[in-house]
């Protein structure tokens, strides 16, 4: 399917930006490139947006909390954002935030985990999964029911999300109900057909990727870790039940959709959907592409039917 006529407009602003220069790039002045990218667009209205402070591996980090109604007994979405592992904030995602706590009937949270280089590869999982545990323990105080949890995530968040709900089985810890996954990372490895079919030319790019791994890994070997390449776990049948989406053109596509097929394998319930004619982060996009904001409600529908 060709390119959605709506995100083939927005691929032609980000195509009259320059092209970094990867090999000397500094990943912090790349970082407030990025993040002041981010257009400001209102979103949906909620009856509480508050800042927090929870518990992180090491210290304590930045979340906001988003509850799109009253009521003290809503389920608890942890939603961790996209950026390579390098970029991204509470800012970035604050939109899709509300629209999936307004959706999905769920007190969303959002954690600004620890970032690369300044803190690679494994800080940003041990920080998620410190930050889920500590909601889960403080939920009633919250205004949560605890006992409700789901995570999601963009991109890199997507396979954050992924690390919390295998951390949680194999340490016994918070019971994830669902997983939503928009278009994750998987595998450090970058050796899909899609990463050589979209390789660049469709807003992330192979050479993104690559530098994104770089800043992230301490050591390239650690790339096979399954708390980095969830792809290469032995064991996933403790993970779940998953909502997992992917974008036709988008050099992730291949590698989100054989994660998908070793969860059918493995036993655990999957809604595995190819977006056509989308591309990476394309989720973000849902207010002003009409495709993103279907896929966005499709995925939101899923995770208030498990949470409630």
């Amino acid at each position: 399917m060709p390119l959605d006529k709506q995100i083939a407009a927005v691929l032609q602003q980000f195509r009259d930006l320059p092209e970094p220069n990867f090999g000397q790039l500094d990943a912090e002045q790349y970082r407030q490139l990025c993040d002041n990218l981010q257009p400001a667009i209102p979103g949906d209205p909620m009856v509480e947006v508050r800042n927090l402070k929870v518990a992180g591996a090491v210290g304590e980090l930045d979340a906001r909390l988003y509850r799109p109604f009253e009521d003290d007994n809503l389920p608890l979405l942890v939603f961790f954002h996209g950026g390579g592992f390098i970029m991204g904030n509470l800012d970035t995602h604050d939109n899709l935030c509300r629209s999936l706590a307004s959706q999905a009937e769920a007190v969303v949270v959002s954690i600004a985990y620890r970032l690369a280089p300044e803190s690679q590869f494994p800080a940003a999982p041990l920080d998620c999964y410190a930050a889920t545990c500590w909601l889960v323990e403080h939920a009633a105080e919250l205004g949560i029911d605890g006992r409700r949890l789901a995570l999601a995530g963009d991109s890199a968040g997507g396979n954050l999300a992924l690390a919390v709900s295998r951390l949680a089985a194999q340490r016994q810890g918070p019971k994830v109900s669902y997983q939503c996954l928009f278009y994750p990372v998987t595998d450090a490895r970058c050796d899909s057909q899609s990463y050589e079919d979209f390789a660049e030319g469709y807003f992330l790019s192979a050479a993104m990727m690559y530098w994104f791994w770089q800043q992230y890994l301490p050591d390239a070997g650690l790339g096979d870790d399954p708390l980095a390449s969830p792809l290469h776990a032995d064991r996933l049948a403790d993970l779940p039940p998953t909502t997992l989406i992917t974008a036709e053109f988008d050099p992730l596509r291949d590698e989100g959709e054989a994660f998908a097929r070793r969860l059918v394998q493995a036993g655990v319930s999957v809604r595995l959907q190819r977006c056509e004619g989308m591309i990476h982060g394309f989720i973000s996009m849902a207010p002003f592409v009409e495709r993103a904001a279907q896929a966005l409600s499709d995925a939101a529908a899923d995770l208030r039917r498990a949470l409630n």
